[in-house]
């Protein structure tokens, strides 16, 4: 979270909005903490607080929109929330799906992750922005990945130099046994292919393996690796051929790494949201189109096509890279100003006495209402 969301606190506009962060962890001195705590406007931290003491700092606070960055994830403290020490309470980007919470009013998202026709999946008001309801900071912090002198060689990853590489960095638990019959499916179809996969976690390598030898794969079509920092994973990304997304549980911020360095991925979106956040990262690139399938079969298809049709990978390839400084996806600012669009639509909706209502910002200034 702190990666992605390094450079937003800073990129609010004080003239309208005034950032409060409350920090449940304590210190980790990690230059991701200290950013955050430089550029934000309040940083508090309260770790050491009890719930109902940090519920009590946020209603003295004056706080009008509390955001939920946590949901049921670890270290999350839902039950400040069920406080209701805010008026407004909206669940965003931590937890990819429903709170099921009654004290949470708002889900902040996007039309394509959370189409209008699931909002029955969320007791949550769904606040669409425009593009991608993900933000990231690469464009701020991981810009001199894109520099082509420093790209690294396939053999430091034990890669060999003339196979197709498709690759998956998900994390092990997001595969089905569905999803990897049809990549094994893949590599038989491919010729000189492999599937690249991470150690996360080590132990399900061997397991995979096996598996993947019982539907008749080479062992050397599998090729595992060790997890690695932030800026030598996305840089070392740009080595594969081919991303293959996981369906039931997509690439988040995995995505974001991947398509960042330039390298395209397949992608099969279902109905939860957890399931469709790839879909809305591909789309959000101005490019991806080529990327989304709407069936397992097609995703089989889309892959073995991509594959053997390497000048139409190329070209996909290439429109990704081109487009990376330029589309809505990398670009902080403009997402921080369609989020600030929505906290006002919010508001608005708040001070008329109406109850919470499903929202669309559009980025449209005249519609940006500045009375506070």
């Amino acid at each position: 979270m702190s990666h992605l969301m390094g450079s937003v606190f800073g990129m609010h506009n004080r003239e309208n909005v005034e950032v409060f962060c409350y920090a449940l962890s304590p210190n980790d001195g990690s230059e991701w903490r200290v950013r955050i705590q430089s550029e934000a406007e309040h940083f508090k931290d309260v770790s050491a607080m009890t719930s109902d003491m940090i519920a009590r700092l946020i209603n003295e606070d004056h706080i009008q929109i509390l955001i939920n960055l946590n949901g049921y994830t670890k270290g999350a403290r839902n039950e400040i929330f069920a406080l209701q020490p805010a008026p407004i309470q909206v669940s965003y980007m931590g937890f990819p799906g429903t709170t099921g919470a009654n004290y949470i009013q708002y889900l902040v998202t996007d039309e394509f992750v959370s189409p209008t026709r699931f909002a029955h999946i969320y007791s949550e008001k769904l606040v669409h922005l425009p593009h991608c309801y993900f933000v990231n900071d690469y464009k701020q912090k991981n810009v001199d990945v894109l520099d082509p002198s420093c790209q690294p060689k396939r053999s430091a990853y034990g890669l060999p130099e003339n196979k197709f590489i498709f690759a998956c960095f998900n994390q092990l638990y997001k595969m089905d046994p569905e999803i990897f019959i049809t990549w094994c499916n893949i590599l038989k179809r491919v010729p000189n292919s492999a599937l690249w996969l991470l150690r996360f976690p080590a132990a399900g390598e061997m397991r995979l393996r096996a598996y993947a030898a019982a539907q008749g794969v080479q062992p050397d079509q599998i090729i595992f690796t060790d997890v690695a920092m932030k800026n030598e994973h996305i840089r070392r990304s740009s080595l594969a051929d081919l991303c293959l997304d996981t369906p039931l549980c997509n690439a988040h911020t995995t995505g974001t790494d991947v398509l960042w360095a330039g390298l395209p991925m397949v992608t099969l979106p279902l109905e939860k949201m957890a399931t469709r956040v790839a879909g809305s990262l591909c789309l959000a690139t101005g490019v991806g189109e080529e990327m989304i399938v709407n069936s397992m079969k097609e995703y089989e298809e889309r892959a073995v096509y991509l594959a053997l049709n390497r000048a139409k990978l190329e070209e996909l390839k290439n429109k990704l890279k081109l487009s990376r400084l330029s589309c809505p996806l990398f670009d902080t600012s403009r997402w921080v100003k369609n989020l600030e669009r929505s906290y006002f639509k919010m508001w608005n909706v708040h001070c008329s006495g109406q109850q919470p209502q499903h929202l669309k910002v559009v980025e449209n200034d005249s519609e940006y209402p500045y009375d506070r």
